[in-house]
């Protein structure tokens, strides 16, 4: 496991949130969507990975109940797609259960070097391009079948209260 347990307005992080495609707020202390988020960095702070579970009710894309990988940034550390995979496990030994759409991604195609494949790293992890969403992001999915089995971040602990999936 790479993956090192953080939270939403870890300063060590932010800068490299920062340099992400889509940080709304550069600077900005919080650098997760609204609700609940995972946040893992890796030991020397070169990648970082966002998991938000928004409640559905308040979803307004095609698969509201998943859980989305808000943000992944890797400048140093091993292959993404192993990052990605560490991270779906992580992910899952921290909320249990995944909910019945797994996981999801969106991806700006034009926000990615024109050499890269958009979404290629998610693709090499196991997601698959299942659509687009209605601004024009590719959406990749991870159902739970294809998800890596759980194994908890360095530094998380099990939660006394199991977040139940909605």
């Amino acid at each position: 496991m790479i993956w090192v347990r953080s939270w939403r307005t870890d300063p060590r992080v932010r800068p490299l949130a920062d340099r992400h495609y889509n940080r709304q707020s550069v600077g900005a202390q919080d650098f997760c969507p609204p609700g609940r988020c995972l946040v893992f960095t890796t030991a020397d702070y070169g990648a970082f990975w966002v998991t938000s579970w928004p409640f559905a009710e308040y979803v307004k894309h095609a698969w509201a109940g998943a859980w989305v990988c808000s943000a992944f940034r890797r400048e140093t550390g091993p292959l993404a797609s192993a990052m990605i995979r560490d991270a779906v496990a992580a992910t899952r030994a921290h909320y249990g259960e995944p909910p019945e759409l797994g996981m999801v991604s969106f991806v700006d195609a034009s926000k990615v070097r024109r050499s890269r494949e958009p979404g290629r790293v998610f693709r090499l992890a196991g997601f698959r391009l299942v659509g687009e969403t209605k601004g024009g992001l590719l959406a990749y999915q991870l159902p739970p079948a294809d998800m890596p089995a759980a194994e908890r971040a360095i530094g998380d602990q099990a939660s006394l209260f199991a977040e139940a999936s909605p």
